[in-house]
């Protein structure tokens, strides 16, 4: 039996997971950012014990606790050396929480890493021997699996995939760049199009949608779209040749078996991704090859990271 831990700047959520994958329990807690790095720790092992007292299982019977943490996630040393969202600074992540699961073998990768890893050994690309997943959220996270094993450099800091610039000069990045594929291909980026777009056009029905939903999100530009309306139809076709770019890069860098994209944009299906295969299949450098990188959709939703956290030791 293992244990999966999904470490996140607002939950911190943890699992009970068999060896194959599936999750038999689970429990979620608020992250006690204000409380500090000892208090997020604390939380983490409280949410395991809870677990394993549920199950009626002994610590003896865990064979892995993985962690999946945003940030520099040193596998190496079980160090967090550095995490946007959390007070975290060199801070020895597996060391405390060793106090809590004493005799427990835990092990410590990125949380877009462990998803990557979640998706290949039981997802949407199981089976698969390399494979970039991209994840759009409130930024664009990367994780890459070659030869089925997490790659993220020497540093362990690699794979910040939505940190490759697209524009030159373009939009400012809260990684200090500008132009950078997140700025232009995350959630965030598809709001502030879309914003741009109910400026540019007052008449399209998005302005009325946004006064009956209170805000804009990332539905609004495709829910526009989707009843003819030429904004929402604009901004819906300019974020998808951002994202294309991305993600075309991406291929002819790597050359995954499969590539995958998650996030709550993707509950867009076909919609998403027809248009995204043609023009990655106009623009990739293998374009005319017999065989190419198959574009899917993630499966484990949030559960990514905990599956792929427990399963981070294959």
């Amino acid at each position: 039996m293992r244990l999966g831990i999904d470490l996140g700047g607002t939950n911190i959520a943890a699992g009970l997971v068999d060896d194959k994958g599936k999750i038999l329990l689970k429990q979620i807690a608020p992250t006690p950012v204000k409380e500090g790095a000892d208090s997020i720790v604390a939380t983490m092992g409280t949410l395991c014990l809870g677990l394993l007292k549920k199950a009626g299982l002994a610590l003896e019977q865990i064979t892995l606790c993985g962690i999946a943490a945003p940030g520099v996630a040193n596998r190496k040393t079980g160090i967090v050396e550095v995490s946007a969202n959390l007070p975290f600074v060199y801070y020895p992540v597996v060391q405390t929480l060793q106090n809590y699961l004493p005799g427990v073998k835990i092990l410590l990768e990125n949380d877009a890493n462990a998803a990557a890893k979640g998706e290949v050994e039981v997802g949407a690309a199981k089976g698969a021997e390399n494979a970039i997943m991209i994840t759009l959220g409130t930024g664009v996270g990367g994780g890459i699996i070659i030869r089925r094993q997490v790659y993220s450099g020497f540093n362990f800091a690699g794979g910040e995939l939505g940190h490759v610039v697209i524009v030159y000069d373009g939009e400012p990045c809260g990684c200090g760049r500008k132009g950078c594929w997140e700025a232009y291909s995350s959630a965030t980026a598809l709001v502030r199009i879309t914003k741009e777009k109910m400026n540019a056009f007052p008449d399209s029905i998005m302005n009325k949608m946004v006064q009956i939903e209170g805000r804009v999100n990332g539905r609004t530009a495709f829910n526009a779209a989707k009843k003819g309306d030429h904004a929402g139809k604009e901004a819906v076709e300019e974020y998808i040749r951002y994202l294309a770019c991305g993600l075309t890069n991406i291929i002819n860098i790597f050359q995954p078996e499969i590539l995958i994209i998650g996030g709550g944009i993707c509950g867009e299906g076909e919609y998403l991704l027809k248009p995204l295969e043609e023009i990655i299949n106009q623009e990739q450098y293998t374009r005319i090859a017999h065989v190419k990188t198959k574009l899917v959709i993630a499966t484990l939703g949030n559960d990514a990271g905990i599956i792929g956290a427990s399963l981070i030791d294959r």
